[in-house]
């Protein structure tokens, strides 16, 4: 709609500009001369490595993600705040903030090792681009190691048809990486199980109570809600919360 509107004041607008433009020939007017074919090998070579470095930039923020503690993590605050019966409280702003803190504090070992054995010796020119890789890829695939549970990575090794690995070194990490994701989402549904136990509790005796009162048109979530915040703040339970996540990983 705001777009029918500002299109006659546009095309008003449009001969004024380039009359403007005629009049005074300094105001620079780009030309498009259109996309240039390759003339060698190299050049379509080098085309596509830069179509794959924007897919790869486009894609980081959601890969780096994936390999660190972050899924654990939100999906647990998640599971808090539905368990408690808010819908936007926190917001998804705290709750993303919140996630990607704890995922620093978690993951900071992991990326000094990054770090020290791979991006300063790469930036000084000690190793190659594959070897900052390699040896960058090390720590990550340690952490996920002491997280994944052997039957899901057993699954995935044998969904990729590859032989039985005798030691770590021989997974594949495209076969490693979704086995720890889906051992991550299980942990973090069996700690959000442990966590709505208390507030389903709390809502089991609000509504036995308001049906035995014979308050049945009442939401017993109406009630039950200040009683849940009530024993949240009693209990301490961000600190719980928190201390229960960052504990839960191995590192």
């Amino acid at each position: 709609m705001r777009a029918k509107r500002f299109l006659p004041l546009a095309l008003l607008l449009l001969p004024l500009v380039l009359g403007a433009c005629e009049g005074n020939p300094n105001v620079p007017v780009p030309k498009v001369t259109g996309v240039q074919p390759a003339q060698s090998p190299q050049d379509v070579a080098l085309s596509l490595q830069l179509i794959l470095g924007l897919t790869v930039l486009t894609l980081a923020p959601s890969i780096l993600i994936m390999l660190t503690s972050f899924t654990r993590t939100i999906v647990v605050l998640s599971l808090l705040r539905n368990a408690i019966g808010l819908q936007q409280m926190p917001p998804n702003q705290v709750i993303v903030g919140l996630s990607l803190f704890l995922t620093f504090f978690v993951m900071a070992p992991v990326l000094q090792k990054v770090n020290d054995t791979a991006f300063q010796p790469f930036v000084n020119g000690q190793i190659t681009q594959q070897e900052a890789f390699d040896d960058g890829m090390k720590p990550v695939r340690e952490f996920m190691f002491r997280q994944v549970r052997e039957k899901d990575l057993a699954l995935f090794v044998h969904l990729a048809k590859i032989d039985q690995p005798k030691t770590p070194d021989d997974v594949p990490t495209y076969t490693l990486i979704p086995a720890f994701i889906t051992s991550e989402l299980k942990t973090a549904f069996q700690m959000g199980f442990f966590i709505f136990i208390p507030f389903l509790i709390i809502d089991m005796v609000v509504a036995s109570t308001l049906i035995s009162m014979g308050m049945i048109m009442l939401p017993p979530v109406l009630i039950s809600l200040p009683f849940k915040l009530l024993l949240f703040i009693m209990v301490d339970g961000w600190y719980l919360i928190v201390r229960s996540l960052v504990t839960s990983f191995n590192t």
